[in-house]
């Protein structure tokens, strides 16, 4: 079944994390960028429409573009990730675009709080604290990742690979 999701691309945090996440963290070989998820899933692409995508641009372009830093280790039962401060944003954008599409709930609804979090690996805990020793290694050694986000991203994967299918800008209101 294809697949959509709304994300924030993090380039600044590959030199960090990229060699991590194609070890530990599947959806980098399925050519997911380092990201801060604001919405999955989001609708399918074969059912999106441009009605949809009018009305995602319109939400995401209300915001102001956000400069944040990567420097905690958090960590899940299954996922090791990097925290953004703030994360006010974050949740403020995924809160944005859920009242829009309430359709499509964080997760599938899954989970009732919303954590914003880079994914670094997504494991067995035995293969976590492989990764989490390492990610804090970096981190002490190479201090925080300084980052800056313009745009909420619309990947979509229909093949088994996800794909960029657009951009939505934060121009603020």
């Amino acid at each position: 079944m294809a697949q959509s999701t709304l994300f924030v691309p993090v380039p600044e945090a590959e030199p960090w994390v990229k060699d991590l996440r194609e070890r530990y963290d599947p959806t980098a070989a399925a050519g997911v960028p380092a990201h801060i998820t604001v919405l999955f899933p989001f609708i399918s692409p074969d059912l999106m429409t441009d009605d949809d995508l009018a009305r995602a641009t319109e939400t995401f372009q209300r915001f102001q573009p956000l400069e944040f830093k990567l420097e905690q280790v958090g960590r899940f039962p299954e996922s090791l990730y990097l925290v953004p401060e703030p994360d006010e944003p974050f949740i403020s954008l995924t809160e944005a675009i859920v009242r829009e599409f309430p359709e499509y709930p964080p997760y599938g609804g899954k989970f009732t709080e919303i954590i914003p979090h880079l994914t670094v690996a997504n494991r067995s805990a035995e293969l976590l604290t492989i990764a989490e020793a390492e990610l804090s290694e970096i981190m002490k050694d190479l201090g925080p990742i300084h980052a800056v986000c313009n745009a909420v991203e619309l990947y979509e994967n229909s093949t088994g690979h996800w794909r960029w299918a657009r951009s939505f800008p934060l121009q603020g209101a």
